[in-house]
């Protein structure tokens, strides 16, 4: 739709939706530009507290994968006309509590009667118009690092259906109110959030990162395929690599299947090839819809098993999954 509406031209436009980039990106001053993104959903856990807490996570993570600070947010709120204000009171404390830690103030919001709860923010960042961390910088010999496993999506739905066992949701839940403030502090050297000024480079010099953008609603090869095409590359992923979520696999074999994965795969399977023999099951977790997924890099190869340890010296997860290739047919490449 986006497509067939009139162009604005404004060079203080550094990034727009041309790319299906995570965040806009406006230019204020020679030093600083703004990061706005905005995201809600309705309720994927039954705990309001919680889902408070994901959907604030999920809407920051947006400026996180551009290598922004997030300053401010407004709240979005969608609740039942009668519904019960304790829940609401929650769910408004949850997205709090993430925003504190976010260092990310709530200076207002909006909301209106809905029959069906709906949660979420607009959040507006800093970062420097210089060192802004587009999907579009990936370039041939890179590699591709992932920041958290996949998994959240089938296990919500397995969530809704009330079959997940609880070691399932306590992984899932735990993935999707993690921010991913550490690993963009990392990434972009950030001293001034940084909390251990020893996990920057010796020479301060930030790591050669071309290209980042966090996995959400198109999953790991639709967000894969955003970065390939804007960057003019093609990539390869390995699929023994790709950290699942206990109790993922699980899900899919037990026909978890949530709608948004199938349109996923239906819209994006066509610009993949698999070689040898991948598991079903697996290639479908290559499609799940994250709430609040990992970041996916694109590191020079000669930083990026020292970005990998920078990573884990902070608690971030980090794993290699596969690298950039120079444009070719598939796409994008699945080895075993």
């Amino acid at each position: 739709m986006l497509g067939k509406l009139a162009r604005q031209h404004d060079p203080n436009v550094l990034v727009g939706f041309d790319h299906a980039d995570d965040a806009g990106v406006y230019q204020i001053s020679a030093d600083t530009a703004l990061v706005q993104t905005v995201d809600f959903f309705t309720p994927i856990v039954d705990d309001p507290f919680t889902f408070g807490q994901i959907a604030a996570t999920n809407a920051l993570s947006d400026v996180y994968a551009m290598g922004g600070r997030p300053l401010t947010s407004l709240a979005l709120v969608c609740f039942p006309e009668k519904g019960d204000l304790d829940i609401l009171e929650r769910i408004l404390a949850g997205g709090l509590s993430k925003m504190m830690e976010a260092g990310c103030t709530i200076v207002g919001g909006h909301s209106i009667r809905d029959e069906e709860t709906k949660f979420g923010y607009s959040v507006t960042g800093l970062i420097d118009p210089r060192r802004v961390l587009a999907n579009s910088g990936a370039k041939p010999s890179d590699v591709l690092l992932l920041t958290k496993a996949l998994g959240t999506g089938v296990i919500s739905t397995a969530i809704k259906k009330g079959t997940a066992k609880q070691s399932w949701i306590h992984g899932a839940v735990a993935s999707m109110t993690t921010l991913n403030k550490t690993a963009a502090e990392v990434i972009t050297g950030d001293a001034q959030t940084a909390s251990n000024s020893h996990d920057r480079r010796p020479t301060d010099k930030p790591f050669s990162v071309h290209a980042m953008t966090d996995i959400t609603g198109f999953g790991l090869i639709g967000h894969a395929r955003e970065m390939a095409l804007a960057s003019n590359v093609s990539l390869r992923l390995h699929a023994s690599s790709v950290p699942l979520l206990e109790g993922a696999l699980d899900c899919v074999r037990a026909g978890y299947i949530p709608g948004g994965l199938k349109a996923n795969r239906d819209f994006a399977e066509c610009v993949v090839a698999y070689e040898s023999k991948i598991p079903d099951d697996v290639k479908t977790m290559f499609f799940d819809p994250q709430t609040v997924g990992g970041l996916l890099i694109s590191v020079a190869a000669e930083d990026s098993a020292e970005l990998i340890r920078a990573l884990k010296g902070r608690g971030v997860s980090a794993v290699e999954i596969g690298e950039v290739l120079p444009t070719q047919k598939p796409l994008i490449v699945v080895t075993p």
